[in-house]
């Protein structure tokens, strides 16, 4: 071959291989199969839609073999088709992630089934129920058999059913059917994650996902054109009052101080990470897409790790190490999003057929080999960036300690006294981060393309007799937070618990304050796991463990006793401009995110708290941070997906 001709050929290759993936063009209409039922090994009957390629010309159903993507609802497949899961659309609109029309019409099968207990499907309903993954396993098996299917299959959805994906998963052996998963906006730990706070349950989302599990089955009927009118009496009566029987037991043993109050057996038989191990042994590929305001904000990158660390023989539960060995097989996709417009402007149908091709199909679509396997929305500098671990081990901790005149200061305070009083108020402000991440981002989408100004402005929360400010000076280059934060308070009450929470903010050189995260912490659940904790290569905690548990409860001293309380502000990743400082507001109240118990109400009424700035109790907030060039490979496999 000429030199000439071999340039040309290596350039053409270089083009090709840093081009922008697109998907091909669409080959096949969409045919469908309606309430077709499935019995299962205990004689259960679950009711799935199933879509299939089509002859375009003829209406038929296409011949050849097809791999199999299926999502399993607790919402009711005619819920599924209202939101236009089966629309003729190719890709979603107002964030809703809608992947099926642009599979199926490029040669996927595409099942839509319902967990036990709800929509048509027979049984009971019990929340995040191990058995539902046992049920997804034969649901696996009996769809990589359908007609027309090639025997292997993925699985994809948002939120329940991200879940569902982790407990199929863990159901499955080394030579199943399933073969990659798409968990989006999913938790790696729903106590922490959704049913509380720092050990505080978290109202604002509890209660509508209660009134969403009751108000769909009465819903169900309107819904579906087809529903048997001879069976929509069952429906509407029987079913919620089922559902009810799982969720408000649940809800009363919690304000009651019950078991299920405590992070125990019950959650942990149903977290996520218990399945990583297993997912990793049978090489099934994961690709997790979470929000930065999303009610789940840490779950995605908390699955990422434990995946990664799984796939390294290291403990799941420990933050990822710098020369560990990576494989692309575990990718996570951190977006500026929260809960229901998770994937807005991203194009995700896009990405899940790019990664069911990669892995289904064995296609080179870029996924299936990447040096860099997070990739992360920095809200700062509104780009995507990739980096290769979670945490940013480019990012250590730097420490910033509460000091007086609510300075945030570099070096530990050298005064014998110091402390500032702050009261438990029960209220605070709604115009916080907080109430868009655990509305699950209703406010935003109410709000339409003017989004919820209290993302970019949350003063308000922090004037009053509940609330601290603590700033640093402005930076005098770009930097950025990336990654958990810890803030350790030490503190005395007068009560014997303490409600406390911690937003980190972006302060402009205008005073407009940008909140970034937050998290919280209820006093008596201040006892601390080291061995769990996330510390940095220096030791500095990143991210503290509460065990959670009825044993680890311990009421807090009211007799000036000093107490320390560790407070997880989960991940984020943010420049802050050069000019720009950083805040760390302190709050005894977080409405109408956290509802405290009666119980634990009745031991915060009338608290005052003295927070401490002194040395022998110097309160401090270790954040993860960079120069901004430090942190700014661009993110490759972005390309094409940028937000709109």
């Amino acid at each position: 071959m000429a030199a000439g001709a071999a340039a040309a050929l290596v350039m053409a290759l270089a083009s090709t291989a840093s081009a922008a993936w697109e998907p091909g063009e669409p080959k096949y209409g969409v045919g469908e199969d309606r309430n077709v039922p499935v019995e299962l090994a205990d004689g259960t009957t679950i009711y799935a839609d199933v879509y299939f390629p089509t002859d375009e010309k003829t209406g038929e159903a296409a011949t050849g073999e097809f791999p199999v993507t299926m999502v399993i609802t607790p919402y009711g497949k005619a819920a599924a088709r209202a939101v236009g899961q089966s629309s003729g659309e190719e890709e979603g609109e107002n964030g809703l992630f809608k992947p099926l029309p642009l599979l199926v019409r490029r040669g996927y099968i595409n099942v839509v089934t319902e967990i036990r207990g709800t929509g048509r499907s027979e049984g009971t309903f019990d929340l995040l129920d191990p058995q539902q993954g046992k049920d997804g396993a034969e649901l696996v098996e009996w769809a990589s058999k359908l007609p027309n299917a090639n025997g292997e299959v993925g699985m994809y959805g948002p939120s329940y059913m991200g879940i569902i994906q982790f407990l199929t998963a863990g159901e499955l052996g080394r030579k199943s059917p399933l073969k990659a998963i798409l968990p989006v906006v999913t938790p790696n730990d729903p106590y922490r994650e959704l049913f509380t706070s720092g050990g505080i349950m978290a109202g604002e989302s509890n209660i509508p996902l209660l009134a969403v599990f009751v108000a769909l089955p009465l819903l169900e009927p309107f819904l579906d054109e087809e529903f048997d009118p001879g069976v929509s009496v069952e429906s509407v009566s029987g079913r919620p009052r089922s559902i009810l029987e799982s969720l408000l037991p649940l809800a009363l043993e919690v304000l009651s101080g019950g078991d299920k109050s405590f992070d125990e057996k019950w959650w942990n038989e149903r977290a996520p990470a218990l399945r990583v191990k297993r997912i990793v042994k049978n090489r099934i590929p994961a690709l997790l897409v979470g929000g930065w305001h999303d009610v789940f904000q840490r779950g995605s990158l908390m699955n990422f790790a434990a995946l990664q660390n799984a796939y390294a023989g290291r403990r799941i539960s420990a933050p990822m190490k710098k020369r560990q060995k990576l494989t692309s097989r575990y990718q996570v996709i951190q977006g500026p999003w929260s809960h229901i417009v998770a994937g807005e402007g991203f194009a995700l149908e896009r990405m899940a057929l790019r990664w069911f091709d990669a892995w289904m199909r064995d296609e080179r679509t870029g996924l299936e080999k990447v040096k860099n396997p997070v990739h992360v929305y920095d809200l700062g500098r509104d780009t995507w960036i990739d980096r290769r671990h979670y945490p940013l081990v480019e990012a250590p901790a730097t420490q910033f300690f509460l000091d007086e005149g609510g300075a945030l200061a570099a070096s530990a305070p050298a005064a014998q006294q110091g402390a500032d009083t702050v009261a438990f108020t029960g209220l605070s402000s709604p115009c916080s981060l907080t109430t868009e991440q655990y509305s699950l981002g209703a406010a935003a989408l109410l709000l339409g393309a003017q989004g919820n100004p209290c993302l970019q402005e949350d003063t308000t929360i922090q004037a009053g007799p509940g609330a601290l400010t603590y700033t640093t000076d402005a930076f005098t280059v770009p930097t950025t937070v990336a990654g958990p934060i810890n803030a350790t308070i030490f503190a005395t009450s007068t009560r014997p618990d303490v409600q406390l929470v911690a937003t980190i903010e972006d302060i402009a050189p205008s005073g407009s304050s940008r909140p970034l995260t937050s998290g919280a912490l209820l006093g008596s659940f201040r006892a601390l796991d080291e061995r769990l904790s996330w510390t940095d290569p220096g030791g500095r905690m990143l991210l503290p463990h509460h065990p959670y548990t009825r044993a680890s409860v311990s009421e807090v001293p009211t007799g000036g006793e000093v107490s320390r309380f560790d407070i997880e502000i989960p991940p984020t990743v943010a420049t802050l401009a050069e000019g720009h400082s950083l805040r760390l507001t302190l709050t005894t109240s977080d409405t109408p995110h956290l509802m405290p118990t009666p119980n634990q109400l009745a031991n915060l009424a009338g608290g005052v708290y003295g927070v401490q700035r002194h040395a022998a109790a110097a309160s401090v907030v270790n954040v993860p941070m960079a120069a901004a060039d430090d942190i700014s490979t661009p993110c490759k496999i972005c390309e094409g997906h940028e937000l709109e």
